[in-house]
């Protein structure tokens, strides 16, 4: 899957069923549900499933919480950089 077809099916009523574990985090997320992308990351345990999930906790206002997670990645907190930025930041890492 390519960033231009992962950006037209947030328009899908359904995640694609191609779509990786990370990728159907940031689906959810960007489609207002919140929850199932946490429940998502908290599956995955490899770096960009923290990194993910420190994303995650960025959103919801819990700086500490993600801070934690950027350590378990091994990543840089995003200083600077808005949440819509670091979303996209993680999709193209992921398709690209």
């Amino acid at each position: 899957m390519d960033y231009k077809a992962f950006i037209e099916s947030l328009q899908n009523d359904a995640c694609p069923d191609d779509a990786t574990p990370g990728l159907r985090a940031l689906w959810y997320d960007a489609n207002g549900e919140w929850d199932t992308a946490h429940k998502i990351v908290q599956a995955m345990d490899d770096a960009m499933g923290a990194r993910i999930h420190a994303y995650l906790h960025r959103k919801e206002g819990d700086e500490g919480n993600a801070r934690y997670w950027h350590r378990q990645a091994r990543s840089t907190f995003p200083s600077g950089m808005s949440l819509e930025e670091e979303w996209e930041s993680l999709v193209r890492a992921l398709v690209d």
